[in-house]
């Protein structure tokens, strides 16, 4: 009997404190709307003009994987591009070309992301083997697989990962954590917890000092690398958050989610500043990048398509549409002038003007 009192208790304290956690949740965003007075596009409406429709046309289908392609990332070069499908293959291509360069066999099928490292000699994956993978592509000319370290601590898959330079890497995990790594001695620099569910994404701001990270409690959260804490935890999706990405300045970033919007938050104004959605755009999203500009926002979507948006305006202004089966993931080259799309379909598509 003195169990189910202490049990009924406990239940009790943790309702009560769940409802004023909520009631605070909701005094703060109160006293935030106070200070949004007004949108994007309704500021841009009058001296911005309409960039009218965009046609990318694809020069490139890149084909070689035979399982559903999970994740691409291009490299710094602009020319070169990995892939990672549940084929159990890393590809790295010529996008010049539309040639394979290496073919790394994982030792998981289940990969969820891969990542380039800026010099170009690493790559990595992750899934659903919670690891976090690092090749060195110098020693991928047998194409043997030959690891160059493993990163093990993460409890949950891996949904992301991301190079700041050949020593460190960041990774994001469905348990609820992102880690900053030491690759060389294989060890954890730095654990970022803060998140109430699976993160599902991240993104590094331009100078490499802080980072961004999208999870399944419908939040994005503002992290500083150099002391590990969360500076600031944005709302706005009612869904869970599958992707971000910077902006070019780093004074924001955007997000796609299963609620099937796609969202523009001002950090600055500590908030969000745009919508993007439409009637004809009703499905999950997977994946966003944005033009070397920023004025175009690309994002992936599980109805098959690409859709373009004008990020001043919140117009549609595009669709690539392609692919046989969902988009899972895109990426815009660092010199700004391809756009690479994934799909479930097992190809890649380079696209440009």
């Amino acid at each position: 009997k003195q169990t189910n009192k202490q049990t009924k208790s406990l239940k009790m304290s943790l309702e009560t404190l769940k409802s004023n956690n909520q009631q605070l949740m909701d005094k703060l965003l109160s006293e935030k709307k106070k200070y949004a007075d007004t949108t994007l596009d309704q500021a841009c409406s009058n001296d911005v003009e309409s960039l009218g429709e965009i046609n990318l046309r694809p020069r490139r289908v890149l084909r070689g994987h035979f399982g559903r392609i999970y994740a691409m990332h291009w490299s710094s070069d602009s020319q070169h591009l990995l892939s990672a499908a549940q084929d159990g293959k890393l590809i790295v291509w010529d996008a010049y070309t539309n040639t394979k360069v290496y073919a790394v066999p994982l030792e998981s099928n289940w990969v969820m992301t891969c990542a380039y490292s800026p010099s170009g000699t690493f790559i990595a994956s992750g899934g659903l083997d919670s690891l976090c993978t690092v090749f060195n592509l110098e020693q991928q000319e047998d194409m043997s697989g030959t690891i160059h370290q493993k990163l093990a601590h993460h409890t949950g898959y891996l949904s992301c990962c991301r190079f700041l330079n050949d020593r460190q890497i960041l990774t994001s995990s469905g348990d609820q954590t992102c880690v900053l790594w030491d690759i060389e001695r294989g060890k954890p620099i730095t654990i970022f917890s803060g998140h109430t569910n699976a993160v599902m994404s991240l993104s590094l701001s331009p100078d490499m000092q802080t980072f961004v990270s999208g999870a399944c409690d419908s939040t994005a959260k503002l992290w500083d690398m150099r002391d590990g804490k969360c500076k600031q935890t944005f709302f706005g999706h009612t869904a869970d958050i599958n992707t971000i990405q910077f902006f070019p300045s780093g004074f924001a970033f955007g997000t796609g989610s299963d609620d099937t919007t796609c969202r523009l938050f001002d950090i600055r104004a500590d908030q969000q500043v745009n919508v993007f959605s439409s009637d004809a755009t009703q499905a999950g999203v997977t994946s966003v990048a944005f033009s070397k500009s920023g004025r175009l926002m690309f994002a992936g979507y599980e109805d098959f398509n690409c859709n373009v948006w004008d990020t001043l305006l919140g117009e549609h202004v595009g669709i690539l549409a392609q692919h046989e089966e969902r988009v899972s993931c895109l990426g815009v080259s660092d010199d700004g002038l391809a756009l690479c799309t994934g799909s479930w379909d097992s190809s890649l598509r380079v696209w440009s003007i």
